[in-house]
């Protein structure tokens, strides 16, 4: 017979898709939303419309099923509202990544000669710009924008790509934006905004942070430049004939230094041995030292930027190398808390990995725009059921890779049976026979 566990597994699973079938106004489009979850959760490696089809227990036809991914009208926008209002955790660090999908062809929407982040180098790939909410214990993905070259917005594109003609062309660091702000917008508390230097380099997406009050860690590149602390700035007396001066210049005509040149006149006593630990993994350590210093970029415009934290990163080899941040903490907090703070962004990995790996998340083959999309809402509806599953009791907080690949066998059976019930009846039949060899 059917384990309980995995009955009851499979009812939650029915009970988790509920509300997001009500985003959709045909019957068709519901079982085709509940076939392309059952095909993330099959034990196909590869997460193409053929490949999951092939193997869920109750198959639409192709044409169907590949409309409802590629070509239907339903609007992702709205299951991410839904997925973001039913996310059973509701507080956490907002991890922004430039997530990247390496391609062999070029007829992929958004694929480009750019750099791919799974590979290292400049390559064929596309490009999401995604954001999952870090608990401490579990991520959940809350949005998810391809970043599409502006290539990809000429009209010929677009035709192909079915890409809207209202989508108009936005940087990686204004999507990251978009996706803070509709995860504050859906009620999630966000205890800090955690990226890399492609964004941290960014100014404006620093000063947006602040505007929100949000504290953040953030790389940033060796080159940037700052003042070390806050510049004292004044106003110059007016000559006796001509207007009054009122642009405020720096004190002592003090000039701004990069980040790798500050680092470097640092003393000896300033850097500190710290150890850390992501999860249950095994504790890192590196040599780190903070100072307090003033982002330079704003002086253009004659206005300082807030003060915050330049956190420097030294590993432990014989020929260490150094990463930089902007970490957005007190001027109070300690080492240790900046060091805690900028290295969850890498607490998540295996986790996040899973998305990837397990559930297909960069498996998507369509070539449209919408399809692409859809994909990756249903992906996230997918995930965040198994991270659902993990909250049930402490012994699932820790799954792994072939933890996970167990969970998804036992709903794929489970549906399997539920949805056959002659097999129960064969499988009787079985054990009654008495099997000699």
């Amino acid at each position: 017979m059917i384990d309980r566990t995995a009955t009851a597994r499979i009812q939650r699973l029915i009970r988790w898709l509920e509300p997001f079938q009500r985003c959709f106004g045909h019957r068709a489009q519901r079982l085709a939303l509940r076939t392309y979850v059952h095909g993330l959760f099959s034990d196909s490696d590869r997460k193409s419309m053929q490949a999951m089809l092939a193997r869920v227990t109750d198959p639409i036809t192709y044409q169907g099923f590949q409309h409802f991914v590629t070509h239907a009208t339903w609007d992702a926008d709205r299951i991410w509202r839904r997925l973001l209002e039913v996310l059973p955790e509701r507080q956490g660090v907002l991890i922004i990544d430039g997530t990247s999908f390496p391609k062999q062809g070029t007829h992929s929407v958004g694929v480009a000669r750019q750099y791919c982040g799974a590979l290292g180098k400049i390559a064929n790939c596309q490009v999401a710009v995604t954001a999952a909410l870090w608990t401490g214990a579990r991520a959940w993905l809350t949005g998810a924008l391809l970043y599409l070259p502006k290539p990809w917005l000429e009209a010929d594109q677009r035709a192909v790509a079915h890409v809207p003609a209202r989508l108009a062309f936005q940087e990686k660091w204004r999507q990251a934006l978009t996706l803070i702000r509709r995860a504050r917008a859906a009620g999630l508390e966000i205890t800090a905004v955690l990226a890399d230097a492609e964004f941290g380099d960014v100014t404006v997406f620093r000063r947006a942070l602040h505007r929100w009050g949000l504290p953040y860690a953030v790389g940033v590149s060796r080159h940037l430049t700052v003042f070390p602390g806050t510049p004292a700035v004044h106003v110059p007396p007016s000559s006796r004939t001509g207007r009054p001066r009122s642009q405020v210049v720096l004190v002592d005509d003090t000039r701004p230094i990069a980040v790798r040149a500050l680092a470097l006149t640092l003393p000896k006593r300033a850097w500190r041995r710290v150890t850390w630990r992501n999860g249950a993994h095994r504790p890192w350590a590196a040599r780190f030292a903070a100072v307090r210093v003033t982002p330079a970029h704003d002086w253009r415009d004659r206005r300082l930027a807030p003060e915050v934290w330049l956190l420097c990163e030294q590993d432990l080899g014989a020929t260490p190398r150094t990463k930089y941040f902007f970490v957005n903490l007190p001027a109070t907090a300690s080492v240790k808390q900046l060091v805690r703070l900028a290295h969850q962004r890498w607490a998540i990995e295996q986790q996040y990995q899973e998305l990837k790996t397990e559930l297909g998340f960069d498996h998507f083959e369509g070539r449209s725009y919408p399809g692409w999309q859809h994909h990756a809402v249903i992906t996230a509806v997918a995930y965040a059921f198994l991270q659902r599953e993990r909250m049930r009791n402490a012994a699932d907080q820790l799954l792994t890779f072939p933890g996970i690949r167990a969970i998804v066998q036992e709903i794929f059976t489970a549906l399997l049976l539920a949805q056959q019930p002659d097999y129960f009846k064969r499988i009787e039949e079985l054990r009654q026979i008495n099997l000699r060899i």
